[in-house]
């Protein structure tokens, strides 16, 4: 058998394959004259790239990914990474013996005033919904053309006192790459621009802070607008599947079950009029209930009813929902509030792995940023850069009071064995216990050492144990 291409355009079906081609660009991005280097290259029919794109893995454009966000099922998975990335947040801290209380208190207030810890929670947001966030940083020189195209080195020459104005998020749709090198594989700016296009102005990829955690291969990186895969397209595939079970499922449940009158047919199927047995049927339509009759006759006339297996819809349409949790890395209990069942289950270690990989996404995607814009920040407000200032990631997971007593109380029957043995002396778990941030005890005066206890006397024994 033989089947025409007409054929298949007539019933839908596509039978041309899509070329490797750049994204669509937002008006007013790029100026008129520019064009993204290497286009001869990139606009090449690969054939396993377009085979790939033909299997529905291109880039699908930030309109469309934008128009996605509407959908609960995409945002949801997006913003819970980002809050809970965000929600403990960071604490400043000094690594030398030198107290610098004051100025960790002055770059806390600044954080505040740029609202670093909302900024931060956005632009990963925008990471989950295009693939691609980017943080802005505003030095004043946002309607300077020239000082935009100069690179933003950290350093006091580049950044006096007060110049830090704001950070701010801009979506990925508003700009675009501009110069990158794609002729050396053993430089370090390979397939790195070196300048991006922001609604027309031209700004040094230094006054942008990117965040990207699903990078593409580099092949694949002009076609993604120099983002990575976003969280919505990879979840996507799993999203339809779910649309279409549940809406499956709620047509099956509409009309589970279906009336059959068996009845003679041959007048209306050799051509004759129907009018009476249509009109018979409508009224039966429309008066239907458990409290209706239909009348039949006895000998030619019967009547039915077919219903649909409906027993386990509620385990497939189930299966459906969990399978985009299993995507987005997200437990049940978390993105769906689905609670585990049968006795004694519960969701700690799902939890607790959960946020390890949360930890670890802190890590890789915002260690860096944050890093670098705790340098801007003292440069802005010092002058100078203190390396001994850092940060560190508050714990996600927390003990409840039980679990925190419970804990304290096998330390402490550990370090009671380790005194006991002349491992450790009194003074030094005094020392640790007064420096521990968790501690009840944080702050205690070391030096103040109470008197030891008295040995209790037992009964019959005098002072000398006779």
């Amino acid at each position: 058998m033989k089947i025409r291409d007409g054929l298949l355009t007539a019933m839908g079906a596509s039978v041309e394959l899509e070329t490797y081609v750049l994204p669509t660009v937002a008006p007013r991005v790029i100026p008129a004259p520019a064009k993204l280097a290497c286009d001869s290259l990139m606009e090449a029919n690969y054939s396993y790239a377009s085979s790939q794109i033909s299997e529905g893995l291109g880039f699908m454009g930030y309109t469309y990914l934008a128009e996605l966000t509407q959908r609960p099922e995409y945002r949801k998975a997006s913003e819970i990474v980002a809050k809970e990335m965000t929600r403990k947040w960071i604490k400043l801290q000094c690594s030398g013996e030198e107290d610098k209380a004051d100025k960790i208190k002055a770059i806390e207030a600044e954080f505040k005033r740029l609202n670093v810890q909302e900024v931060f929670c956005k632009v990963i947001e925008h990471d989950g919904f295009f693939g691609r966030g980017q943080i802005y940083i505003d030095t004043g020189a946002t309607d300077k053309p020239q000082e935009l195209k100069t690179p933003l080195s950290d350093s006091a020459g580049k950044i006096g006192k007060g110049m830090l104005k704001r950070i701010g998020v801009v979506e990925a749709m508003w700009t675009y790459p501009n110069q990158y090198n794609a002729l050396d594989p053993l430089a370090a700016d390979y397939y790195k621009p070196s300048s991006w296009f922001v609604m027309g102005k031209e700004v040094h990829a230094s006054r942008l802070m990117f965040f990207i955690s699903r990078q593409v291969p580099d092949m694949l990186k002009p076609a993604y607008a120099f983002g990575g895969l976003s969280l919505t397209q990879i979840m996507k595939p799993y999203v339809d599947n779910w649309l279409r079970t549940r809406q499956s499922v709620s047509d099956l449940l509409h009309s589970f079950s279906t009336m059959v009158l068996k009845t003679n047919l041959s007048g209306v199927l050799t051509g004759g009029g129907g009018d009476d047995m249509v009109r018979r049927a409508e009224l039966f339509n429309k008066s239907r209930d458990n409290k209706g009759l239909m009348l039949l006759d006895k000998d030619t006339e019967d009547l039915t009813n077919v219903s649909a297996p409906i027993a386990s819809l509620d385990k497939l349409q189930a299966q459906a929902q969990e399978q985009m949790a299993s995507i987005a890395g997200i437990p049940l209990i978390i993105l769906l509030k689905i609670t585990p069942g049968g006795l004694n289950a519960s969701s700690d270690g799902e939890i607790r792995t959960f946020y390890d990989w949360i930890e670890a996404q802190q890590e890789a995607l915002c260690t860096p940023q944050l890093s670098r814009l705790l340098n801007i920040v003292q440069l802005s407000l010092f002058g100078d850069i203190d390396d001994e200032i850092g940060f560190k990631w508050e714990p996600l997971w927390t003990l409840d009071k039980g679990e925190a007593a419970m804990a304290r109380k096998t330390e402490t029957d550990s370090d009671v064995a380790l005194i006991d043995a002349g491992v450790l002396s009194p003074l030094e778990v005094r020392t640790r216990l007064a420096g521990e941030e968790d501690s009840p005890y944080m702050g205690l005066d070391v030096d103040d050492v109470p008197e030891p206890p008295e040995p209790e006397v037992a009964p019959g024994e005098n002072d000398e144990g006779e």
